[in-house]
C-alpha cells in the first residue's frame, strides 16, 4: 500500500518539526522545508527515518512566490504524491504601528498570505478525494489583546478567508481545508521563560502557555480520517485565549 505524503513549510524547528514528528507518526510519507536552519532540518529528517519513516528538506524562502510551486513539485517527484498540505512557515515582527515600515508589510502579508494561496494552488493539482489542507494561524486574528501587532494579525487574518474559500473551491473533489490557530507557544519564537511569558499566561483560560505537540495534535486530527467531515474551520489551540 502507498504511504500518504505530507508536506510541512517551515518544520525544521517548533510547531513545524512538531507537526512533521507527529504525522511521520502517523504514517506520513514527510517532506519539509525550510530558510535558514538546515542543520536541525537534516537531523529531524534523519530522526524520522531512523523511526522508520522517510522524510526529505528542502531550502525554501516563503516570501518568495515562485518557491511555493517548487516545494509542491519536488515534493511529488521525490515522494510520490501529496495527501496533506501544512502551511506553517511564518515570521513574528512586531513594534509601534507607527515604526513599521513598507518592506515589513509587504514581507508579513508575502509570507502569510501569498504563500499560502500558492502552496495551496500548486498542492490542490495533485490531490485527491481525502486529501487536506491545513494552515497555521494564529488566535492575535481573532483576538488582539496588546499593542504592537497590528501588521501581523492583519496578515494572519488572510488565512480566515483563504480557508473558508478553498473550503468551497476543493470541497467537489473530497479535498478538506482548514486553519489552527495557535495562541503561545513554547517555542523559540516565544519562550514560556521569556519576559513577558507571565503577562500571557494571564491572558489564557488555562493558565499556560500550549506545546507545539499541541497544535500537531490539532493538524493530526484534521489531516486524519476522523476529520472528513470538517472543512472551512478554524480551530483554536490557545489554551483559552480567545474563549
Amino acid at each position: 500500500m502507498t504511504r500518504r505524503v505530507a508536506l510541512v513549510t517551515g518544520g525544521s524547528r517548533g510547531i513545524g518539526a512538531a507537526v512533521a514528528r507527529r504525522l511521520a507518526a502517523d504514517g506520513f510519507d514527510v517532506a519539509i522545508t525550510y530558510r535558514s536552519a538546515g542543520d536541525r532540518a537534516a537531523a529531524l529528517v534523519k530522526e524520522i527515518e531512523a523511526a522508520g519513516g522517510r522524510a526529505v528538506a528542502f531550502r525554501a524562502e516563503a516570501a518568495e512566490a515562485r518557491a511555493q510551486a517548487e516545494v509542491v513539485e519536488r515534493t511529488v517527484r521525490e515522494l510520490g504524491r501529496l495527501d496533506v498540505l501544512v502551511g506553517n512557515a511564518g515570521i513574528a515582527p512586531y513594534g509601534p504601528l507607527e515604526e513599521v515600515t513598507l518592506a515589513e508589510v509587504d514581507e508579513l502579508l508575502a509570507v502569510h498570505a501569498r504563500a499560502s494561496f500558492l502552496l495551496a494552488q500548486a498542492a490542490a493539482r495533485h490531490m485527491r478525494a481525502g486529501s487536506s489542507i491545513v494552515m497555521i494561524g494564529s488566535s492575535l486574528a481573532d483576538r488582539v489583546p496588546y499593542a504592537g501587532w497590528t501588521a501581523y494579525a492583519m496578515s494572519k487574518s488572510a488565512l480566515i478567508g483563504l480557508t473558508k474559500g478553498l473550503a468551497r473551491d476543493l470541497g467537489p473533489r473530497g479535498i478538506t481545508a482548514n486553519l489552527v490557530s495557535p495562541g503561545s507557544t513554547d517555542t523559540e519564537m516565544n519562550p514560556a521563560d521569556s519576559e513577558g511569558a507571565e503577562e500571557e499566561r494571564a491572558l489564557t483560560a488555562l493558565g499556560r502557555y500550549c506545546s507545539p505537540g499541541d497544535i500537531a495534535a490539532a493538524v493530526s486530527y484534521l489531516a486524519g480520517e476522523g476529520a472528513r467531515a470538517v472543512t472551512g474551520a478554524t480551530i483554536p489551540v490557545d489554551a483559552g485565549v480567545t474563549a
